[in-house]
């Protein structure tokens, strides 16, 4: 569910191509295998439709992005090198640096495209230096089955640093107020709009309000919206944040475009930070498909 001005770039693609949106450069195909858009402003995945699938794709972006250097709200950002307010490896003299971390609106270049017959695979990498002892790469890998993403961290400095992260899916669905996410009974989580409270989920979760949660769980997720149920697989997270602002969303959308996605994402929190020491390397994975029904 993207903004018609980018599925109009996308349904005008032919194969791939480099073209402009929002201000910012986007990488586009358009194939047999289904359709792809990555901004190359913090190698952010916007939309990914296999083919076959309905024409919203799988997922949300809002239709009012901020203009240059914001960032755009939706797709997949790489929150990188920290989380929310977990800003250990923020590297500023009084850690005031950006919310989620630089990643999300550093530029980034495209190193290699590799091609096969049933998708693509992207190689990216940040243009300029963002950490003095971490350097991010990010894989894009999409075929006619799934989406998967990793952030790898490798450290080449001298001395340990502490990491959080996130992919922050923001998940296309007809109303996030009518979804149910599969796979959290039971699991403890902090509600950070209780004050970090720990509390256990009783049941599956059913989303009818606002909601900024992290979960202490690694299992496979589904979310279901009443038309698809999607799996969410994550690679080294034992935090699965589910967020919604429920009737006050950001300035960046409205209440009525806020309606349509929910974000289920693959995270390293104050739950399961990550201590990387010299020489290292951390990827954090998330994979998307769809759940294949039986006949």
């Amino acid at each position: 569910m993207i903004p018609e001005s980018l599925a109009t770039l996308v349904e005008e693609t032919r194969g791939q191509r480099h073209a402009h949106w929002a201000g910012r450069e986007v990488w586009l195909a358009n194939e047999a295998w289904g359709q792809l858009a990555v901004s190359l402003q913090g190698a952010q995945v916007l939309h990914y439709r296999p083919a076959g699938d309905d024409n919203k794709g799988w997922l949300w972006v809002t239709p009012t992005p901020q203009a240059l250097p914001g960032a755009i709200r939706g797709g997949i950002p790489l929150c990188w090198p920290w989380f929310a307010d977990e800003n250990t490896a923020d590297e500023s003299p009084d850690h005031s640096g950006p919310m989620h971390g630089p990643a999300r609106k550093a530029d980034w270049r495209l190193d290699a495209v590799d091609e096969h017959e049933e998708g693509v695979e992207l190689h990216l990498s940040p243009r300029e230096r963002l950490h003095g002892q971490l350097i991010p790469r990010a894989v894009i890998q999409a075929n006619g089955r799934r989406l998967h993403v990793e952030l790898i961290t490798e450290h080449v400095g001298e001395t340990p640093v502490k990491i959080t992260g996130a992919l922050h899916s923001y998940l296309a669905v007809d109303d996030a107020f009518a979804c149910r996410v599969e796979g959290l009974a039971g699991a403890r989580y902090l509600d950070k709009l209780a004050d970090f409270a720990e509390r256990e989920q009783q049941g599956e979760l059913g989303v009818r309000g606002p909601l900024d949660r992290i979960y202490r769980s690694n299992a496979e997720l589904c979310l279901d919206d009443g038309t698809r149920r999607l799996r969410i697989a994550r690679q080294s997270s034992d935090s699965a944040v589910v967020w919604h602002p429920g009737d006050a969303p950001p300035g960046d959308t409205s209440v009525e475009a806020a309606r349509h996605f929910l974000c289920v994402e693959a995270a390293n929190t104050r739950i399961d930070p990550v201590w990387l020491v010299p020489g290292a390397q951390h990827l954090l994975g998330t994979t998307l498909s769809r759940e294949e029904t039986t006949p």
